[in-house]
């Protein structure tokens, strides 16, 4: 995948982070990913509702493989200290972001049996296949390096709406003048919490990068790059899905 590896990085580099030289390695999809037009319409409020619901729906259908492939991790985790860290973590994906997704599928007006029994997308059901294998046929590199990038990439594109759109006279956040469904999500996204459990995530990334054979490595960094791809093509797939249902409705 890259014709470039980690120690020829590490050389050329003052404070070389393994994960620093993965997320290069993704480029240009990095880049389009955290500076897409979902998650820039987002931030200002002026994302299409429809295109939204559209792609929460499809996040759930994610959500529940992602909360299984952090479990992949618990059990991979080095010391009790890690897996007590990834724990904290799932507790708040299955709690208070659950609760989030409810709420907001209630305010969209999405029906119960979309959202509980969603059809996955081509991206969708790719992406959680991706997640499983990583999981299931590796380590706990494999598997951060699935991880790493899902919520990097959020930390990076909310931290930076929070940044523009978040009220300037309080703590950087969306805003309380967006819907509660915009604000929240990126405030889930953006708190400090989320922001240092990242860092965390992609320091256990950054520890056992180094030391892995020259084929672990290329199995790593493609996974990393593949999630990536993921990523941009996800947040696609909602004005897709949207598009496809205006031309239904217009059709003779």
């Amino acid at each position: 995948m890259t014709a470039e590896t980690y120690a020829a990085y590490a050389e050329r580099t003052d404070e070389p982070r393994f994960t620093d030289w993965l997320r290069e390695q993704s480029q240009p999809d990095w880049d389009a990913a955290v500076e897409h037009r979902l998650v820039e319409e987002l931030g200002a409020g002026t994302l299409d509702e429809d295109a939204f619901a559209e792609y929460l729906v499809q996040d759930y259908a994610f959500v529940g493989e992602l909360v299984g492939t952090f479990g992949h991790a618990v059990g991979q985790a080095p010391d009790m200290a890690a897996k007590r860290r990834l724990v904290e973590f799932l507790d708040t994906v299955t709690d208070e972001e659950d609760d989030y997704f409810e709420r907001s599928f209630a305010a969209l007006g999405v029906d119960e049996s979309r959202w509980q029994d969603p059809e996955p997308t081509e991206t969708t059901a790719a992406f959680v296949d991706l997640l499983g294998r990583a999981a299931r046929e590796g380590g706990y590199a494999e598997t951060l390096a699935v991880l790493v990038p899902a919520e990097w990439i959020y930390e990076s594109w909310a931290t930076a709406a929070a940044a523009t759109h978040g009220d300037p006279d309080g703590p950087p956040s969306a805003g309380m003048w967006l819907p509660f469904y915009f604000a929240e999500w990126v405030d889930l996204h953006a708190v400090d919490s989320f922001v240092a459990f990242v860092d965390w995530l992609r320091g256990e990334l950054d520890a056992v990068g180094p030391t892995l054979s020259p084929r672990r490595e290329a199995r790593v960094a493609s996974l990393f790059d593949r999630t990536v791809a993921l990523e941009r093509q996800f947040f696609e797939t909602a004005y897709e899905g949207t598009q496809a249902t205006a031309d239904a409705e217009v059709s003779p």
